[in-house]
């Protein structure tokens, strides 16, 4: 009987270990379950955020503003501009009115209409005058007299011009000996081989370098304007001319080297005729940008790679400051040289604003609050935009630090209630990656808030690559940095591109080996443009 008993208490023990055991399977199969459903989920929304995103970037507006006004897209641009004037006449009249009540002064709004002509174009006079049979007065037939003029003015354009310039060289001889034969020297060209002044050369590299217009289209100009200039000559003059400003370049460069910061950028672009490389490839221009306000030089560089390498051939020994996107090929050149690194607020805030977009309609959240803190951050940079380095710091260690403290203890704890793959957990794990190289502006008021002076620089190469779509060989590629980099240095200094670029092709056949390039940089003819 005492055994019975035991041998059924066994069985109870064993059934309720089964029993545990099984519950305990069950929970880790429900949280096994559970946690693939929130992977799920977490996968789901990701990828709907990816799909609202690419939404947003095929249809929105190309603005990182965000609830951007649909009068902004320009779609109807007349029409809205008619609109919009028609709606600002009739605020004017009610607020007349409102001022007539209250005694007040109306206060005038802007509105669209003619635009006042720039007193600097040149102006030609057309008189006109009364036909001398109506010169007499219609009452007692007296001779009338002038009195005063009414002085109108219009926007008149004198379309291209295509003409040849023939330089006729006088040769002499003596008429005794018919010997001592003398010939006027030939005038310089940037080009000697070939027909194209340094105006033509100046006019297809503007054309095509700041105003994105393809070489194929230029020779379709020109063949309507009576000169047939095939696509593959305008192309091989470029070429030559690329090649011909590379001693100038490098002076720039020398120049550039110099700076105490220097602005960084890359972009794509496909090269077609490059040696071991299939047609697809991706290659890259790289842009640097830096010197002090009035000696600005910005440099175009064309590589096949992406690679850390690039930055060290093009900083060389530069040991200064460096600004760049969050791309992690600078470190290399950033180690060996020992440069302080910085970092771009505006690549961050523009992943906040990616975030925003795709939250729901009508509410706001993380990314919300992180954008507000970072406009109060440029806010803080607009007060501090005219003073000097040593007072920016100052002001920065005032108003901006206060505002990255908060933004650290936010991040922090946002950090852990964010899935990582969203779009809002995306900026957050970029910031806190980058919060190192982001925040050295609170130490050093010469470096600045972000990375737009080369954003800027390099966006006329990205507008004009949707045009010309890629480069033949790396020649032309590299041909290409070097016109870019005279013109967008010439931008950067406030000058006219075609005027600059005219002088340097000008001038630069004329100089010799042991003459000094810099009497080409841009801020040394400056004082030579017209005023």
């Amino acid at each position: 009987m005492t055994s019975t008993a035991s041998h059924t208490a066994d069985t109870v023990d064993q059934l309720q270990r089964k029993l545990v055991a099984a519950e305990a399977e069950n929970d880790r199969l429900l949280a096994l379950m559970a946690k693939k459903e929130a992977q799920w989920e977490a996968a789901k929304a990701a990828l709907f955020e990816q799909f609202r995103l690419a939404i947003e970037r095929q249809f929105g507006p190309s603005t990182e503003k965000y609830r951007v006004e649909q009068g902004d897209l320009l779609i109807n641009e007349a029409e809205a501009a008619v609109d919009e004037e028609e709606s600002a006449t009739a605020d004017e009249s009610t607020a007349d009115a409102s001022a007539t009540e209250s005694h007040q002064p109306a206060k005038r709004r802007s509105r669209g209409g003619r635009v006042a002509l720039p007193p600097e174009l040149p102006r030609v006079e057309v008189i006109h005058d009364l036909p001398d049979d109506v010169r007499h007065c219609r009452h007692d037939g007296t001779e009338l007299k002038e009195i005063g003029k009414e002085i109108s003015e219009e926007l008149h354009v004198v379309p291209a011009r295509v003409e040849v310039i023939r330089h006729v060289r006088l040769k002499y001889g003596c008429p005794a000996c018919e010997e001592g034969i003398q010939i006027a020297q030939a005038p310089a060209k940037l080009l000697p081989k070939s027909n194209a002044s340094a105006t033509l050369l100046a006019y297809v590299a503007i054309a095509k370098y700041q105003d994105a217009l393809p070489l194929y289209r230029q020779s379709q100009i020109f063949a309507r304007h009576g000169a047939e200039i095939p696509r593959n000559t305008l192309a091989r003059w470029m070429v030559q001319v690329g090649e011909r400003l590379m001693p100038l370049v490098e002076a720039l460069r020398q120049h550039l080297l110099q700076a105490p910061l220097i602005h960084m950028d890359e972009t794509t672009l496909q090269v077609n005729a490059e040696a071991d490389r299939p047609a697809s490839s991706t290659s890259y221009m790289w842009l640097q940008r830096g010197g002090p306000p009035g000696q600005q030089v910005v440099l175009f560089d064309y590589d096949a790679s992406r690679a850390g390498r690039v930055p060290v051939r093009l900083l060389g020994d530069y040991a200064g400051r460096l600004v760049t996107d969050g791309y992690e090929g600078y470190a290399e050149v950033v180690r060996q040289n020992g440069i302080t690194h910085a970092g771009c607020w505006a690549h961050a805030r523009r992943k906040f604003v990616e975030a925003q977009k795709v939250q729901p309609k009508g509410k706001t959240g993380k990314a919300d609050w992180a954008l507000n803190q970072i406009r109060k951050l440029y806010a803080v940079e607009k007060q501090a935009k005219t003073l000097d380095p040593t007072a920016r710091q100052i002001l920065r260690e005032q108003k901006s630090r206060p505002l990255i403290t908060q933004l650290r203890a936010w991040l922090d704890k946002s950090l852990t209630q964010v899935l990582p793959k969203s779009a809002l957990g995306k900026a957050l794990y970029y910031l806190n990656g980058q919060w190192q190289r982001l925040t050295r502006f609170l130490n050093d008021g010469l470096i600045p808030l972000d990375n737009n002076p080369a954003e800027n620089a390099i966006r006329p190469f990205v507008i004009g690559r949707k045009n010309w779509l890629f480069s033949h060989t790396p020649s032309g590629a590299q041909a290409s940095a070097s016109i870019y980099s005279l013109i967008e240095t010439a931008k950067a200094n406030g000058l006219s591109p075609y005027d600059y670029l005219r002088f340097v092709f000008e001038t630069l056949p004329t100089l010799g080996e042991d003459d000094d390039l810099d009497t080409l940089l841009p801020w040394r003819w400056k004082d030579t443009l017209p005023v």
